[in-house]
């Protein structure tokens, strides 16, 4: 049974509208003015409330305002009770939130029809927040299912650490390390466009073919040859028009030598030095489109020699296209800066770039998936 909710400062018009929706069996509530209809409203929530506008106190703007600003009473639809009938009158009410009005003198008819169109819009709204709800569920569960593919730290004879924190819509952030013999260890992170589970999908299944070697007859030591591989396996013709970015690398601890190549994905950042006077960076990136766009792309091999006391970060571009509570946006460069300062600090480095990126963003939560990787060859 829904419950409808009428607040009039009126004693005769409560009486006149409790009778008559109740006889079409509905539950009414009365109240006498816009304060104790909205502790009303809030103490149990209605379907649907018929407000006065002119009233001692709160009037019903007032009254329109306080509840549509509630998350309790989003789905409430509010009908204002009123002799004005001006276009601006009427303007105003809609502004404030008003979902309809009924005009005074009050026809009968009228009144159960616009009652029924309105309990009929609540229905829905309550409807959809359910889909939304379970959406949302289902959202996280699969966030938190690809959290559970994702590696766990390493910490010899190299130390690797992430960190991984979804966007409020399922993004296509994946990556992964692991050793291809006992002295090469091979090391990715890619993001695919978009959101949703059309971006997770096909970097879960790049995640799994590659961690289970599946493409037979591939030099998985020589990262242009896997962007290759993995371009002509995922063409986005056949992917549900998603491409994806990507930087792989493949370390070599006996030569301290780093090969690697990327596809449209921002640089792996390389800091070494003993000392903040002794500081290097190196960005570390390759030519070449991201995989899946187009059929015939070329991907180049680079190497580097890894320097005692360095670490490496590869990330998404989450980590730095940030918007900031001035509403600009933030940039690698800031995020470069970021890394560059951490590098002689305490331990922990993740955790202190991870708050600051937090206290950094405007929002409660980001706008695209968040993907960092910590390699420290020492």
């Amino acid at each position: 049974m829904f419950q409808i909710l009428v607040i009039d400062d009126d004693y005769s018009i409560q009486i006149f509208l409790k009778r008559m929706l109740e006889k079409q069996g509905y539950e009414v509530i009365t109240a006498s003015n816009g304060q104790e209809g909205i502790l009303q409203a809030l103490a149990c929530p209605p379907a649907l409330i018929i407000c006065d506008w002119i009233m001692p106190g709160l009037t019903g703007i007032e009254v329109c305002d306080h509840i549509k600003k509630d998350p309790n009473l989003s789905t409430t639809f509010f009908i204002l009770l009123t002799s004005l009938d001006s276009v601006a009158d009427r303007v105003k009410g809609l502004d404030a939130g008003a979902d309809d009005f009924i005009s005074k003198p009050i026809e009968q008819n009228e009144l159960q029809a616009r009652v029924r169109a309105g309990l009929r819009l609540h229905q829905l709204n309550r409807d959809l927040q359910s889909q939304k709800l379970l959406l949302e569920t289902e959202l996280a569960e699969a966030a938190e299912y690809v959290k559970s593919l994702l590696p766990l730290p390493m910490s010899a004879p190299i130390a690797i650490n992430s960190r991984f924190i979804p966007s409020r819509q399922l993004g296509g952030d994946c990556f992964d390390y692991y050793w291809l013999d006992s002295d090469y260890v091979a090391i990715y992170l890619l993001d695919t466009a978009g959101h949703g589970l059309r971006a997770t999908l096909p970097s879960i299944s790049v995640l799994n073919l590659l961690r289970s070697r599946a493409l037979k007859g591939l030099n998985y030591y020589q990262p242009s040859q896997v962007l290759t591989a993995l371009n002509d396996t995922f063409q986005m013709n056949y992917q549900n028009d998603k491409y994806f970015t990507i930087w792989y690398g493949v370390y070599d601890r006996i030569n301290r030598q780093l090969t690697y190549a990327s596809a449209g994905h921002p640089p792996a950042i390389l800091v070494s030095g003993k000392s903040p006077a002794t500081t290097e960076l190196k960005l570390l990136k390759t030519p070449g489109m991201p995989v899946g766009m187009f059929p015939e792309a070329k991907y180049v091999d680079r190497a580097c020699r890894i320097d005692n006391f360095s670490s490496l970060y590869i990330f998404s571009d989450g980590a730095y296209e940030i918007t900031k509570s001035d509403g600009t946006l933030w940039n690698l460069d800031g995020f470069i800066q970021l890394l560059v300062s951490l590098q002689h600090s305490v331990d922990y480095q993740l955790e202190h770039i991870l708050n600051y990126l937090i206290n950094l963003n405007s929002k409660e939560a980001f706008d695209d998936d968040l993907s960092i990787l910590q390699i420290k060859f020492d």
